[in-house]
């Protein structure tokens, strides 16, 4: 008769079943191998919770569009993302694009700035310099890579840190190391978004960021800690990664290394975040973790594509509308 029940309380039942029926737990394994992946008498391993980025992201960008339109019956104005494009990566072309896609969703108003992969610095800086006194720009995105002949770092420095909504100026990062966040790094706190609405509770667990880039893995291990976790930040000079990955609780993996974190070294019901983006040669994108082996062992895990990708966009969209809010504020 346990069959005829759903498959959770067939779990919840067999997950605490008396001594005496060990063996009718047993033969319901065997019989009912299609439902569990893999079996001992000390480890039942089911398949990981797949967290939907996409749907999380959609009900932030719904609730973006609900406040945007609540300030316009108001006869407030629409916030304002300037978009810089230098060269026609195709890569970068399509990150763009998704990113005005969001803002037609949202009602937020994309302005276009399409330049020459020749374009000098001198006249990127201009542009910047001229967004930064426009009162009806509130946000200003440069989309990375840049070409070899402009210097990121001037770049980033030099955009206004309220309209900083990517959340890389060196004032925004040390606002959040000092616990003061105003204009946050989309992707970590994209993550940071996406497990708050799975339900997950960060506070006291042991967190592992794979990769210290100054875009998310830094940023990364700041919101981690603000969020109350125990952080470890590996890198290339770590030594044995495994084991730190092993004894985590939860993992970032930042590090854009196909197949890096090998499935097997996570912790049974450990949860997994995959930032990661890879193109293999055969052109399927894929992420850092070893996906197939990694979603037996975790209790959460985010796919890619379809996991933090999606969070990225809708935060920055968030900050775009509260770079306005601030701004009015002032």
């Amino acid at each position: 008769p346990d069959i005829l029940l759903p498959k959770q309380a067939r779990y919840q039942t067999t997950l605490h079943a008396e001594d005496g029926n060990i063996t009718d737990f047993l033969n319901l394994c065997q019989c009912r191998c299609d439902k569990i992946l893999f079996f001992t008498t000390n480890i039942l391993f089911m398949s990981a919770h797949i967290i939907d980025g996409k749907q999380i992201a959609n009900q932030l960008l719904e609730e973006i569009k609900t406040n945007i339109i609540q300030r316009l019956q108001a006869g407030k104005r629409a916030p304002c993302l300037a978009v810089i494009l230098l060269g026609d990566d195709p890569a970068s072309a399509i990150y763009v694009r998704n990113k005005r896609l969001a803002c037609e969703k949202t009602g937020i108003v994309s302005v276009a700035h399409n330049l020459p992969a020749s374009t000098t610095q001198e006249a990127l800086f201009a542009l910047i310099r001229q967004l930064n006194a426009d009162d009806h720009t509130d946000g200003i995105l440069v989309q990375s890579p840049l070409p070899d002949h402009i210097d990121e770092t001037e770049i980033l420095a030099l955009i206004d840190p309220a309209k900083d909504v990517d959340g890389f100026h060196p004032y925004n990062i040390g606002r959040l190391a000092v616990r003061q966040p105003l204009l946050r790094s989309c992707t970590p706190y994209g993550v940071i978004k996406m497990l708050q609405a799975s339900g997950i509770a960060l506070k006291g667990l042991d967190a592992v960021v794979v990769g210290v880039s100054n875009h998310v893995g830094r940023p990364m291990g700041l919101e981690l800690l603000l969020a109350g976790c125990t952080v470890t930040s590996c890198h290339r000079h770590t030594k044995d990664l495994a084991a730190h990955i092993g004894r985590a609780d939860l993992i970032v993996a930042a590090a854009g290394k196909a197949g890096l974190i090998k499935g097997e070294w996570i912790k049974s019901g450990a949860i997994v975040v995959d930032i990661g983006i890879n193109r293999l040669p055969d052109g399927k994108i894929t992420g850092d973790v070893d996906f197939a082996v990694a979603s037996q062992r975790a209790s959460h895990i985010t796919p890619v594509p379809g996991g933090v990708g999606p969070m990225t966009v809708a935060t920055l969209m968030e900050n775009t509308l509260k770079a306005l809010e601030l701004r009015e504020q002032a």
